[in-house]
């Protein structure tokens, strides 16, 4: 079951059992969820096998099926034997010999035994179910062929066919084995402790959470972990996209399929095998694959008018000309048999998922986890892409360049501790700078503070010694007091040369401001500039001060108009509404401050998601790495698969319709028929295939 013709026939042939609620085909995998409310499925395999197929339960349905042989040997061999019948029994003909010969006939008869019997079988079952599929429809062109007398070409059609059938689903194989490979790249044993401090090899699927393993270089990480031991390089390019090689140190997180470098590392396991990122990149994949993108849809829409009308037409050229005295009775039901073969759209039906998941395959290669074929087309239409500034256009490790008091009895120490002292606890990257800026000048230690709240979009508040205090924006600082000149002066001079202010509040009086400063990305400025190429327009949101944010923009090679600052989560959600009206866009965050602009976006890019679950199980698109120069990798991609969509379709039904002109002219044949039909069928999949190809954006 690999092709919509299969989907097709068992989609007819269940919906009619009792019990069947809903079915969900994977072709690529050759998986059917069936969703019943039968206590016994024996019903359901014997409706299967009544469609000549044979289903095997999945005892785990997260895990896709063990890999099947696309083409046995035996099948091979018999195709062999059967092309070299068909085409003898060509030759001859073509020679001199009698089409109804004897020797013409044994040959093109061993051909069609060998080679065409299972297109035949299907053929009566779908004649049987009353299914109009490319199996009748070829079955009928060769029984036509035998009774007009035209046995090598009966021969050759049924052999054409099934050798296109046995190299589409080579082809199709390898699309199959792209999504599979993700999954296999952890090793299937590792490295464990046992009780007596010893080593030795166990299967993954037996190691639990908290086992100690040992990771000798060049060998891949089992499972997902933590480092206890041991420092090494590690290449996590299978995950992340990033070639370059990350180094790790007691207490950093390991990856499962990343490979160590030089180092002998022992590692926690601290996620079980099915559970780690790569096992959650594998099934987002395997889920993704399996949705039906919008042009699939578009075409199996497409498909289910095109097939009748082209029979019906094809009837209508073998009985009307000869019944108004247009010819005789041969011609024109040879012709009527060639367009019957012509009207399976299986090329333009295979194109669509096959072009769709090795795109979804090429961008999981690079670190580009695309949640479905929805978001790898809708990708491409994007007019606006608008970005967060800290974290994703910037490193996000901000750092403490400057304390100014405006209290004479408070010096800057003591107001860096009280801003430290409010901010311990707290995860946000202007706030750990804070705090390790404390521990490395003054390293004091940080009683508790009362009363602290989280005000978002805006800073904390606290009491400490019975006094209110307040840390925050400038808005935070304009709800609580009242800004003296001096501070407004220092606030604009440092805001002019890009830095962050914390303002450190008393009651309602600003007693000190923070200056932290974060550095671009290094390759933030080149990448913005080619998304600006590829003709997207670009927006930065920030929270920071607009003097801050601009100064930034300035750094990236952004206009000022294109920066939106002060901006809370709601305005951000409200800037990216604006945006949607005007086109399409797309929100590029980390997937957890910026869920509520994300979720109103058309498409939500997470950064880094290889560092957060949250980002991957609730972004559109998640980027494994921190890694800018994704984006236009992405955007190439989206836009190179529209293309190949396309082509395929053009190509599938262009050589029909050529193939349609020759019949009425004359030209035409069954076996030109076929393999035009057989052609556009392999060319669209290995069309589609060209995606895989690891290309840099043009």
């Amino acid at each position: 079951m690999d092709c919509p013709t299969e989907e097709a026939l068992l989609r007819r042939r269940l919906s009619r059992e009792t019990g069947v609620v809903a079915l969900q085909f994977d072709l690529i995998n050759r998986v059917m969820d069936v969703h019943h409310r039968l206590s016994d499925d024996a019903p359901l395999r014997a409706a299967i096998a009544d469609t000549g197929m044979t289903a095997e339960p999945l005892a785990d349905t997260r895990t896709p099926p063990a890999p099947m042989p696309a083409v046995t040997r035996s099948l091979r061999w018999r195709m062999a034997v059967a092309g070299v019948a068909a085409i003898s029994a060509e030759v001859m003909a073509f020679a001199g010999w009698h089409e109804a010969g004897l020797p013409v006939i044994a040959l093109s008869v061993a051909a069609m035994l060998l080679g065409g019997l299972p297109t035949l079988r299907k053929g009566w079952i779908a004649l049987r179910s009353v299914t109009l599929n490319i199996h009748l429809l070829m079955s009928l062109a060769v029984i036509g062929a035998v009774v007009l007398g035209q046995w090598p070409e009966a021969a050759m059609v049924v052999w054409l066919f099934g050798l296109s059938e046995m190299i589409e689903s080579l082809s199709l194989a390898r699309a199959r084995d792209a999504i599979r490979a993700l999954s296999q790249l952890a090793p299937e044993t590792a490295w464990v402790q046992g009780a007596d401090q010893q080593f030795s090899r166990q299967p993954v699927e037996q190691v639990q959470t908290g086992a100690v393993l040992r990771v000798p270089p060049g060998e891949r990480v089992p499972l997902d972990g933590q480092v206890l031991q041991g420092r090494s390089s590690l290449n996590e390019a299978a995950l992340t996209g990033e070639a370059m090689p990350v180094d790790k140190a007691p207490g950093d997180a390991l990856l499962a399929g990343s490979v160590n470098g030089d180092g002998l590392l022992l590692m926690q396991v601290t996620s079980i095998k099915g559970q780690t990122l790569l096992d959650r990149m594998a099934q987002a994949v395997q889920q993704a694959q399996s949705q039906r993108a919008p042009s699939q849809a578009f075409i199996d829409r497409f498909a289910r008018v095109y097939t009748p009308v082209v029979v019906l037409a094809a009837l209508a050229l073998a009985v009307l000309p000869p019944l108004l005295g247009g010819g005789d009775w041969h011609d024109w039901l040879y012709k009527g048999l060639v367009l019957l073969v012509i009207a399976c759209p299986c090329a333009l039906v295979i194109s669509t998922p096959v072009t769709i998941v090795s795109g979804l395959a090429a961008a999981a290669r690079r670190g580009i986890l695309i949640k479905g074929g929805l978001y790898l087309e809708k990708v491409r239409q994007l007019r606006t892409l608008a970005l967060d500034k800290t974290g994703t256009l910037t490193e996000g490790r901000p750092t403490l360049v400057a304390v100014h008091s405006f209290d004479a009895a408070l010096s800057e120490d003591d107001a860096l501790h009280l801003a430290a002292r409010l901010d311990a606890g707290s995860a946000h990257p202007l706030a750990q700078a804070i705090v390790a800026a404390q521990a490395e000048r003054l390293g004091r230690p940080l009683a508790p503070v009362a009363h602290l709240q989280n005000q978002p979009g805006l800073g904390i508040t606290g009491e400490i010694q019975g006094q209110a205090y307040a840390l925050g924006n400038e808005r935070l600082a304009r709800q609580h007091a009242e800004l003296t000149q001096q501070a407004q002066d220092t606030a604009a001079q440092l805001q002019r040369q890009g830095h962050t202010l914390a303002w450190l509040l008393r009651g309602d009086q600003v007693i000190a401001l923070l200056a932290l400063a974060d550095t671009p990305r290094p390759a933030a400025a080149p990448t913005l500039a080619r998304l600006r190429a590829q003709g997207l327009d670009l927006v930065m949101l920030s929270g920071d001060h607009r003097a801050s944010a601009e100064a930034m923009a300035t750094r990236l090679g952004l206009p000022t108009q294109a920066v939106q600052a002060p901006l809370l989560p709601q305005d951000k959600l409200e800037a990216v509404a604006a945006l949607a009206a005007k086109g399409p866009v797309g929100m590029v965050g980390d997937g957890v401050n910026d869920a509520p602009a994300m979720a109103r976006a058309d498409i939500a890019i997470a950064m880094g998601a290889a560092g957060s679950a949250t980002a991957l199980e609730t972004a559109d698109v998640a980027l494994m790495g921190d890694d800018l120069t994704q984006l236009p990798v992405l955007i190439d991609l989206s836009r190179r698969t529209a293309r190949v969509l396309t082509q395929n379709i053009v190509l599938a039904l262009g050589l029909k319709v050529v193939v349609a002109g020759m019949t009425l002219a004359g030209l035409g044949s069954l076996w030109l028929a076929v393999l035009a039909d057989a052609g556009a069928s392999l060319l669209v999949v290995l069309n589609g295939l060209r995606l895989l190809r690891d290309q840099r954006p043009s």
